[in-house]
């Protein structure tokens, strides 16, 4: 087990007690929006005000944050409402820059996570630092590069630690914006057990719709906490408008979780239960990646009734097969299970087919 040492956040006042919730605006756009939601947030018995002062984006153009501008700004939102506040760092000047102006918490970003070079660059400016720093899992599933980013921060000194679940950029079509892959973030119980794990359902999600369902995943988990975007006028945010909500409905939200209590004797989690939710997690990749062929089939569908082809193609078919089968066997599995798998996707993919060319009046 990796030896991380892990304190308390050293926050005055702050109550290190579940759920740990830190809200407020994905960007700090404005001076005016900045302070509008960060006094809805206080208003509804938040602590920890979050807001991103540099917003990296995945192509150029779009709002990429105010910058150091917009740090004088949670300055004063510390000022005028108590809030502890909080923002993501990129680079070891915005580490600098966010501690000259009092910033009390900052996050490694998914992004900056999957780049080693540039999370030594942040532990190596935190060197002497005495503040919360929370790393988000990169952006891709790999839970040595997301432990390697922790150990680098903790061997800079860093004691008050905790990790960010986010969710993982996955090829295949999800309702998720970012696939939570629970089993990555239990892992990450497992063997840093020390840390504190907050989950992001804002950015998993993608969608106001699905925020309540993902927060309470976490929360029946036993996560530690949630860091949700909310801004005052979310449908005119400047960045992720979507997956914001209201301060108003972030509360309402928040009442409508269970929090269920880990220490009862009777009714204790088990081994089998995370074994479970390993297979939950991995049968709902599954029903995606099938969805996503058949959609795939449809298209074939289309392709064969402009071509007038024929929908069954035994030699295709038996290549599929054959394919599948020693692949399977390569892998350990039983090789007539996979058959009658890839029987059953086969026939519906025909079955798909079929559907889409005689809705286009083609009769085979």
């Amino acid at each position: 087990m990796t030896n991380i040492e892990v304190n308390p956040w050293n926050l005055p006042g702050f109550d290190m007690k579940k759920p740990i919730i830190i809200a407020g605006p994905c960007s700090a756009e404005t001076e005016t929006q900045t302070l509008a939601t960060a006094k809805l947030v206080a208003a509804q018995g938040i602590k920890i005000f979050r807001a991103g002062i540099w917003k990296p984006r995945t192509r150029p153009g779009a709002f990429e944050g105010v910058g150091t501008a917009g740090l004088p700004w949670l300055q004063k939102v510390k000022k005028e409402t108590g809030l502890f506040v909080g923002t993501e760092v990129a680079s070891a000047q915005h580490v600098f820059e966010a501690l000259k102006y009092g910033i009390d918490i900052i996050w490694v970003g998914a992004r900056t996570t999957a780049n080693p070079f540039a999370v030594q660059e942040i532990a190596d400016a935190l060197r002497g630092a005495d503040l919360p720093v929370l790393v988000k899992n990169p952006v891709n599933p790999d839970i040595d590069l997301w432990i390697g980013a922790i150990e680098r921060i903790s061997q800079a000194g860093i004691t008050q630690l905790a990790a960010i679940h986010r969710g993982f950029s996955t090829y295949a079509k999800s309702d998720y914006r970012n696939h939570p892959q629970w089993l990555i973030p239990m892992e990450l119980r497992r063997r840093l057990p020390q840390i504190p794990i907050i989950t992001d359902p804002s950015h998993i999600s993608g969608k106001r719709s699905l925020l309540a369902e993902v927060s309470q995943q976490a929360m029946d988990l036993n996560f530690d906490g949630l860091i949700i975007e909310s801004h005052c006028n979310p449908d005119e945010a400047w960045s992720d408008a979507k997956q914001q909500i209201h301060p108003d409905q972030l509360q309402s939200m928040l009442r409508s979780l269970t929090y269920r209590n880990p220490n009862i004797v009777n009714v204790p989690r088990t081994e089998l239960d995370d074994l479970r939710l390993r297979i939950d997690d991995i049968d709902n990749q599954l029903i995606d990646l099938l969805r996503d062929r058949m959609q795939i089939s449809k298209q074939i569908g289309l392709y064969k009734q402009a071509n007038n082809i024929t929908i069954l193609q035994t030699r295709r078919y038996n290549e599929v097969i054959r394919d599948r089968n020693e692949k399977a066997g390569r892998k350990g599995l039983n090789e007539a299970f996979v058959s009658r798998v890839f029987e059953s996707i086969h026939e519906e993919s025909v079955l798909q087919q079929s559907l889409v060319m005689n809705s286009k009046g083609n009769t085979h």
